[in-house]
This record gives C-alpha cells, structure tokens and sequence, in this order.
C-alpha cells in the first residue's frame, strides 16, 4: 500500500509540474502598429512534461493550446477580434537528435506572442 500511494503521489507531482502562463496589456492603438486597430499585446507560454527521450508525453505542450486556448482566448478577454501572430516557437520532438536531446525527464516548452486587435 505504501508503494502504491508513493508512486500515486510522485504521478500527482509530476503531472501538476507542467504549467501555463499568459501575460497581457493593454496598449494605445496610436503607438503600436498593426493590421487593425491594436487592443493588448498577449504573450503565452506553456510548459509540458514528457518522459524517456519524448516517448512518454505526461503534459503536453503545443502550438495548439498555445495559440487555439490561450492566445486566442486571452485576445478576445480583452476585447479584441482577431489576432495578429508576431512570433511561436515550439520544442521539436521528433528525429534523432531530437529525442537524443529530451533526456529521462523533459519540460519541453512552447510560446506564442501576438498583437490583440478589432
């Protein structure tokens, strides 16, 4: 039992240790050049958790739930329509070198920053 409630407890810890992060502010539509009229600039950023070279993905962390669910989400919060995508970078996980890379225990990151406008 006490096996089992230390491997429970470890899974717990490991899952809860990836995390996300959005910062935003809002900002003068006269100073900030854009396609539209610009509203705040958001910047996310979402850690994942991934185990034995990348094989095992415990969190994951990708430019879909960077730009789909926090970008996109915190932009229209904020009163903006759409989104104007200045930069998003994601961990490759796949080739050799790559998976070489990811070590026994990962937190592959993935980060979109963009320019909220109406």
């Amino acid at each position: 039992m006490k096996k089992f409630l230390t491997a429970a407890v470890a899974a717990f810890a490991l899952m809860s240790a990836s995390c996300q992060s959005v910062e935003s502010t809002k900002v003068d539509p006269a100073t900030i050049a854009s396609s539209g009229e610009a509203v705040a600039v958001v910047q996310c950023v979402a850690l994942g958790l991934t185990a034995i070279f990348h094989f095992v993905t415990i969190t994951e962390a990708s430019l879909d739930t960077v730009i789909n669910k926090m970008l996109v989400a915190e932009a229209k919060a904020l009163g903006g329509n759409k989104v104007q995508l200045l930069a998003a970078f994601e961990t490759p996980k796949g080739g050799l070198l790559f998976k070489l890379a990811g070590n026994i225990v990962m937190l592959p990151p993935a980060a979109a920053v963009g320019i909220a406008v109406k």
